[in-house]
């Protein structure tokens, strides 16, 4: 036996010597992690083979190799057993451990987030921050860049305001704000752009964008389910008159510090595109995320002969057909508090 090992030539040395390195190269690259630690959400689809599971970890950077991770699952026969579904890798995994992991299901952290109706993109992004799914600025950034999201429906060029739909959400850890906002605007592809618009950009020659913007100014002015209608009838009134819409909210928005209790003279003269006592016709934009009962209110407004609306301590509203009683209303509402 000795003399056959003595009989090997250089060129058999060499072969092993390269086996030996290749066999190295491979139980470093799958026993090694790649990442930082930081938790990875992976979606493997039902169909998904072991080679497109690992050209998705090798995207997002937790294994070195596709192809070792593949012949490793077809190896030991692990393919087989690769679980449809969401998994949460931790980065400081190895490709044989995250090979496992994805065969057993991997526990997931989740948390619930809840959007009130009316809550503005910053609201939302505070929210986010404080229930520590991610940053403010980095949810405002992704808020502001719409092109960055592929939906059914039109988006606004410059900003998401008006269509991250209020809702509870489940946040896996390891999504990002961009991932938030895409369920978001997934939740409002299923109930206004498929349940109320059916798919179609306009509403009885109204377009999605400016019944979305007049749903927010009805979200933040009722306080009261009851009256959605009817404000937006009285809005609607307003537009369709030619007169300003000279809506507080939209004031509220421009002035951008939350709401006052009280608007004053000079608040009333902010110069903005926002502020509907100095311009005509709709706002520029949605001044929040409304709702599916204040966007149905939007759609079909009340047919109503009002054209003014007072709001009373408890948040209900005074409506008029004409500035003389809009006046006597506001005295009488002044006089009660």
């Amino acid at each position: 036996m000795k003399r056959l090992w003595r009989r090997r030539g250089p060129a058999f040395w060499l072969a092993l010597a390269i086996l030996a390195t290749v066999l190295a190269i491979v139980v470093w690259g799958l026993a090694v992690p790649v990442g930082n630690g930081q938790p990875q959400l992976v979606t493997i689809e039902r169909g998904d083979s072991a080679s497109d599971v690992a050209i998705i970890l090798q995207q997002k950077g937790l294994i070195r190799s596709a192809d070792m991770f593949a012949v490793a699952a077809y190896a030991t026969g692990q393919w087989r057993r690769l679980q449809a579904g969401r998994h949460e890798l931790d980065g400081s995994m190895s490709a044989t451990e995250m090979l496992e992991a994805l065969c057993r299901g991997s526990r997931r952290a989740w948390r619930w987030l809840a959007i009130p109706e009316g809550y503005g993109t910053r609201q939302i992004a505070d929210q986010v921050q404080q229930q520590g799914l991610g940053s403010t600025a980095a949810f405002v950034a992704a808020a502001s860049a719409p092109g960055s999201f592929t939906t059914a429906f039109p988006l606004p060029a410059d900003s998401l305001e008006g269509y991250l739909f209020p809702d509870t959400y489940r946040v896996d850890s390891g999504e990002t704000e961009s991932d938030i906002i895409a369920q978001m605007l997934r939740r409002f592809d299923q109930v206004v752009w498929n349940q109320l618009f059916h798919g179609k950009p306009s509403y009885r020659g109204r377009s999605l964008h400016d019944i979305v913007i007049l749903a927010s100014l009805v979200e933040w002015e009722a306080k009261h389910d009851n009256e959605r209608a009817t404000i937006a009838g009285v809005l609607v009134n307003r537009l369709s008159r030619g007169q300003r819409l000279e809506c507080d909210a939209t004031v509220q928005y421009a002035l951008g510090e939350g709401r006052k209790p009280r608007l004053t003279n000079s608040d009333l003269s902010v110069q903005s595109d926002y502020n509907t006592y100095l311009h005509p016709g709709l706002p520029p934009g949605p001044i929040c995320n409304p709702g599916d009962a204040s966007i149905r209110a939007a759609m079909d407004p009340a047919k109503v002969p009002y054209l003014y609306y007072v709001a009373r301590p408890d948040g209900s509203h005074v409506f008029s057909a004409t500035y003389s009683k809009h006046q006597e209303a506001i005295v009488k509402v002044r006089n009660r508090k």
